[in-house]
């Protein structure tokens, strides 16, 4: 599949994004916000009715009762503690407009002209509608968009079992279709289609699949399209409109609805409370790929990578739920839960042959450690002027830190600076000659957790300077007086190198401690915060999502 297509299918499947990058340059500081009142959630559902004509047949999306007072809340806290001061006017409107639009059509293969001039009377009215909390406009530009999805699929389907492709023509598809204008109607569109779709059909040909092959290939491809899109819920949508909003401000300020949110605090923690399988989708089944070692899965020796998941239940004796065709997200919300309950899953093993019947494993649900997901070390010997030397190499992926059992005094906490003077302990037995510290993959992390790491190799000193939002200057120090490890020491750093990153390669530099090596880093000099939005909307028994906020710039030592 070529890049175009890829970026588009990101574009309409924001909920799956990779948690990773979601994370990237995330850095927690402590601020004022309780100045703040509390938003009274709304006591009924919003009234919705449809300004386009959609075929009926089309299940119709609403903003949900919460989402009023998110919104409202969302906007009060960029507006007081964001670093850039932007004010919410018919200017900022017009941007939101023109970035939700590009969410769901990034590449004019869904919306006409005809519709982006209907859509046209919202494009300065998005500043009052997220005061108010107001959010039928993005709803009703979606369902739009759901329509056109399913008739370009219908269109597919109609192309492909027609397979009247000519391939001896001399013609081209322009894959930069960003800047392009929208197709007048619904004929420009099908002929930017057909094209496409010829395309597609050309490439799967040139990997040695006959026409009839390729064409398979697509309306598997196609179909399962439609699943997903029928599969987006209210929360998607919001989702993907509130970063809209938020993109305004700058790309590192994000909005999380409550899955994403629970996923982020997951990868921040590199710990979560379930059974410890990594779990994905082939066509309508859940099926496990990982499974992680110590957890209850893994322990239990019941649960293999290609098994699939058909069913889950709750308790000893709670009804088992039948998930094939589920979301994946949806089948791991019903898997994950608090440490010490029961879950029973339906298992289609891998070894199992046809009308096989599934295996019901109970499992008690734990805390589980990503173990593979965090820091780790590797020695390597090598031969330079006829002696042998030892070196050292720690990977650290992320700047983690899990802030939830830090506040509750657990001693054993999960964090980058704990995990690392473990393994250099370990490097220091084994009597390494030098170490490398390579961050090459690390877009980030926490802040603190930057300053502490640094602290093992420094004797104590400033490491990092922050300005927040209202222009204050602080100064993060490293307290500590000890160096853990003061032999030959280099950091190696990519193009994917952020954030916290370059926190710690920049201080290492600044004190002459050691080599910055590889390429240059990514170059983000911002710090966020994460807020619940349920502390401020307390009244609200519904689970509400999180916001990602730019609050400082930060600036090295130097």
């Amino acid at each position: 599949m070529n890049k175009q297509t890829i970026d588009m299918i990101k574009k309409q499947l924001l909920y799956i994004l990779p948690l990773a990058l979601l994370a990237a340059g995330f850095a927690l500081l402590p601020f004022g916000t309780d100045e703040l009142k509390p938003i009274v959630p709304a006591a009924e559902e919003p009234a919705f009715e449809l300004a386009f004509p959609v075929n009926d047949t089309i299940t119709i999306l609403k903003p949900e009762r919460k989402n009023k007072a998110e919104t409202q809340m969302v906007v009060r806290l960029l507006d007081a503690y964001h670093y850039r001061k932007l004010p919410l006017n018919d200017s900022v409107s017009n941007v939101v407009y023109h970035n939700y639009l590009e969410a769901l059509d990034n590449m004019r293969l869904y919306f006409t002209a005809a519709d982006i001039a209907a859509f046209d009377r919202y494009q300065y009215q998005f500043d009052d509608y997220l005061k108010e909390g107001e959010l039928a406009a993005p709803y009703q530009i979606f369902a739009v968009f759901k329509e056109r999805y399913y008739q370009r699929l219908a269109y597919v389907d109609e192309l492909l079992a027609a397979n009247k492709f000519d391939f001896t023509l001399d013609e081209e598809f322009v894959f930069d279709r960003d800047s392009l204008p929208w197709p007048a109607d619904e004929t420009a569109m099908n002929e930017v289609w057909r094209k496409y779709i010829k395309n597609e059909l050309l490439n799967l040909k040139l990997t040695g699949k006959t026409t009839e092959e390729a064409i398979e290939v697509l309306q598997k491809r196609y179909k399962q399209y439609k699943k997903v899109i029928a599969q987006y819920k209210s929360s998607d949508v919001y989702q993907v409109f509130m970063n809209s909003y938020t993109e305004t401000y700058d790309p590192h300020t994000s909005y999380f609805n409550p899955i994403t949110a629970e996923n982020f605090d997951i990868e921040m923690s590199k710990s979560l409370e379930g059974i410890g399988a990594r779990l994905s989708k082939d066509g309508d089944y859940t099926v496990v790929v990982g499974v992680i070692p110590g957890g209850p899965a893994f322990k239990s020796n019941q649960i293999h990578e290609n098994d699939k998941i058909v069913g889950v239940g709750q308790g000893e004796d709670g009804e088992i739920v039948d998930v094939v065709g589920w979301r994946n997200d949806d089948v791991v919300q019903l898997i994950r839960g608090k440490k010490g309950t029961v879950v029973r899953l339906s298992i289609l093993k891998a070894t199992d042959g046809p009308g096989a019947t599934p295996t019901i494993v109970t499992l008690v649900r734990d805390k589980v450690n990503i173990e593979d997901a965090r820091a780790e070390s590797k020695v390597y010997e090598f031969l330079y002027q006829g002696k042998v030397y030892k070196l050292g190499v720690i990977n650290i992926p992320s700047f983690y830190k899990d802030f939830q059992a830090a506040r509750m005094g657990n001693a054993n906490f999960n964090s980058t600076t704990r995990d690392v003077r473990k393994l250099l302990a370990n490097l220091k037995e084994q009597e390494i000659d030098g170490l490398l510290i390579d961050l090459r993959r690390n877009g980030g992390g926490a802040l603190d957790e930057a300053v502490e790491l640094t602290g093992l190799f420094i004797k104590d000193g400033p490491v990092v300077q922050v300005r927040d939002y209202q222009g204050r200057l602080s100064v993060e120090k490293d307290q500590d007086a000890g160096v853990y490890f003061d032999g030959p020491l280099a950091v190696l750093t990519s193009r994917l190198s952020a954030s916290a990153s370059e926190i710690f390669a920049a201080a290492i530099q600044d004190y002459q401690r050691g080599l910055v090596v590889g390429e240059q880093s990514f170059g983000k000099g911002t710090v966020q915060n994460l807020i619940g939005l349920q502390r401020y909307v307390p009244q609200e028994e519904e689970k509400l999502g999180q916001l990602k906020l730019t609050i400082a710039k930060f600036y090295r030592v130097s």
